[in-house]
């Protein structure tokens, strides 16, 4: 595809995007029209439905857009690192490390705050990354797309086990996360988002600045060191835009499945296989998709909600079993 296409597509995609987020604002449960979510932002008169729109839909829609951008770029970089076409985010642990810090909070030291399940989340979700790359690591062969799957399982269960032992020694605690585990943005605020939002942007940029680099470690190992790339110096930057990211978004928004498996394959049918390329059009993909997903989850059982994570995964799992099954 020549770069104007590409460029044309872009721009496309990115315009698509930001009307994916209007929609996201304009629509819910509570009636508002578009004039009335432009009176909101430009004349607010403090009435019922300027409120929500300013302090519930607007935080919702850029938590699911910057949540959605982060799960997408650190699946391309997953499947990039580890040779794999189903990995994901979830195959670090980040996930479960997440999950993990935030019960052991809920369940030994009683907190109930988001914010505080934030940075809990995100410390959980460094240290399983990081206890995955000290594994991989060892032995004589260093840092191997096999060693790292095989860490990120292992790290995976065992936190995954921690999680299930508390919840069932403290069932009053699974009602108090069982929302957040399931992945929602709703109820989520700014101030939940800007607390981790320097780092999402800062692995966004560090992504992009990797991304010619990760065309030549697609290549394979050998290749890559052939031409001379350090390639556990990149791998080393691509695991932590990957901690940056895929922990950021989970500490804000729990642990939502399937968009960092997805994304990058719809983006490299569309756009190549080019991380230049691919890396910022997944990010725009990895947005729509959740906030399509969000946008919907709104109505199914309407006035009550479904977490956004139940949706991606309603989504994602026939996907997964056709990647599975047939490759792509």
């Amino acid at each position: 595809m020549k770069i104007q296409k590409k460029l044309l597509l872009f721009i496309g995609t990115f315009l698509f995007l930001i009307l994916c987020i209007g929609i996201s604002i304009v629509y819910g449960y509570t009636d508002t029209s578009w004039r009335t979510a432009i009176e909101a932002f430009s004349n607010p008169t403090g009435s019922t439905e300027h409120i929500v729109l300013q302090t519930i839909r607007l935080p919702r829609a850029l938590i699911a857009a910057a949540v959605g951008a982060s799960l997408a770029i650190s699946g391309v970089l997953m499947q990039t690192l580890t040779n794999n076409p189903l990995a994901s985010p979830g195959i670090f642990g980040i996930n479960a490390g997440g999950a993990f810090m935030v019960v052991v909070a809920v369940t030994l030291f009683g907190i109930t705050n988001l914010q505080s399940f934030t940075w809990l989340a995100f410390l959980g979700a460094a240290i399983a990354a990081v206890g995955v790359f000290v594994i991989s690591s060892a032995g004589d062969k260093g840092l191997t797309p096999m060693k790292l799957t095989l860490a990120g399982a292992a790290i995976t269960a065992m936190f995954s086990s921690f999680t299930q032992g508390l919840l069932v020694l403290n069932e009053a605690a699974l009602e108090q996360v069982l929302f957040w585990l399931a992945g929602s943005v709703q109820g989520r605020s700014l101030d939940i988002l800007s607390g981790v939002f320097p780092y999402i942007v800062a692995g966004w940029i560090l992504a992009l600045f990797i991304a010619g680099k990760m065309n030549i470690l697609a290549m394979g190992e050998d290749v890559a060191k052939g031409l001379g790339l350090k390639t556990n110096v990149i791998k080393f930057l691509a695991l932590m835009v990957v901690v940056l990211l895929a922990g950021g978004a989970v500490a804000v928004a729990g642990p939502i499945g399937f968009i960092g498996i997805v994304i990058p394959h719809l983006a490299r049918k569309i756009i190549g296989v080019d991380h230049r390329w691919l890396i910022p059009f997944s990010g725009l993909l990895g947005a729509i998709l959740l906030l399509a997903a969000d946008i919907g989850a709104r109505y199914i059982i309407m006035p009550q909600e479904v977490p956004v994570g139940v949706m991606t995964a309603i989504i994602g799992a026939p996907f997964f079993v056709y990647v599975a099954r047939k490759g792509f």
